[in-house]
């Protein structure tokens, strides 16, 4: 049995209209591993998706019958994560499409090996993983229901705020910058998008999830380095001292 069958297999639906250029991203994505559905019009995609929920979508913007963007947000509504595979390489469209919830913003012509990598990236933080729990101590982060929940009580959290979560608890006590987490997790930079939005989230996520969010016990300021991510310990049990 080689590695590459031990992988799960992503479904994957990817929108193109020019058949060429579908065909290239298919077979990278088949070769991968991957399980593809076509779709070359916005409308063929919608039906797509009513049928079965693909696990990533892979989404040109310049359709033939509407923008792809409006396809986009319908999809990330949906909560599925999409790569924006297309020409519009101009700042403004980047800086849109990423705002609009893109995972992946690639520009052809792209490396058919790159974009499945990407694709299996963007797998990966919807929840296709082995392993789908994480938190501990009352916290339980199921990355495969894409589900919060605090001492047994469901806590609602957006998609946004369930990544961030997740990159974080993925590697507790590690520092994460503003920079790196607007990086891994909002597929950005600072020259795109302010870090204040990163700050603004975990406000957010603290309100949801510490017990008292004014002194912060789960996710730690680290001066002026970031934030961490503290592994929460059972009622009664003693807690490390910081450093």
């Amino acid at each position: 049995m080689t590695s590459q069958s031990l992988r799960p297999a992503p479904r994957v639906l990817v929108v193109e209209d020019a058949e060429p250029v579908r065909g290239l991203i298919v077979r990278a994505l088949v070769g991968d591993g991957c399980r593809v559905t076509e779709a070359s019009t916005a409308a063929e995609a919608r039906a797509v998706l009513s049928e079965s929920k693909p696990q990533v979508v892979v989404l040109d913007l310049g359709l033939p019958d509407e923008s792809g963007l409006d396809l986009l947000g319908e999809v990330i509504t949906g909560g599925v994560p999409v790569v924006v595979l297309t020409s519009r390489g101009e700042e403004r469209d980047r800086v849109l499409g990423l705002e609009l919830g893109a995972d992946e913003y690639m520009v052809k012509p792209f490396l058919p090996r790159e974009l499945a990598i990407r694709v299996r990236r963007a797998a990966t933080r919807a929840g296709l993983t082995p392993t789908p729990e994480l938190g501990g101590g009352g916290l339980v982060i199921d990355r495969g229901t894409r589900e919060v929940s605090m001492d047994g009580s469901t806590v609602a959290v957006t998609d946004r705020e369930f990544d961030l979560l997740v990159h974080m608890a993925s590697s507790p006590r590690r520092v994460f910058s503003r920079d790196d987490l607007l990086r891994d997790v909002w597929r950005s930079s600072p020259d795109w998008q302010s870090a204040a939005t990163v700050t603004e989230h975990v406000h957010r996520l603290r309100a949801k999830l510490e017990r008292d969010p004014v002194h912060p016990t789960l996710i730690v300021t680290v001066g002026r380095a970031g934030y961490r991510f503290e592994p929460r310990r059972p009622a009664g049990e003693p807690s490390q001292p910081l450093t």
